[in-house]
């Protein structure tokens, strides 16, 4: 068993993700969201899903890109 990072939880069906060189343990995919999700740099919200990236920031979607000035940034559907 191992000990949840973010809420403490001693879950023997914990897991470990593996990122930028450190090993981090979850009891859940809430808390491994919550840890490790990039955050949108202009209405700050978790980015759960795809995200965009633009000179090494991150928002949400390209509205959120474009309103920081970030230009030809396009969502794709």
């Amino acid at each position: 068993m191992a000990r949840c990072e973010v809420c403490g939880n001693d879950y023997g069906m914990s897991f470990e993700v593996h990122a930028h060189g450190a090993v981090h343990v979850f009891d859940c995919f809430s808390c491994a969201i919550h840890r490790m999700a990039p955050v949108c740099e202009h209405c700050r919200v978790q980015i759960i899903g795809q995200g965009v990236e633009a000179d090494g920031h991150w928002y949400c979607g390209a509205h959120c890109a474009r309103s920081e000035g970030k230009a030809g940034i396009v969502d794709h559907v």
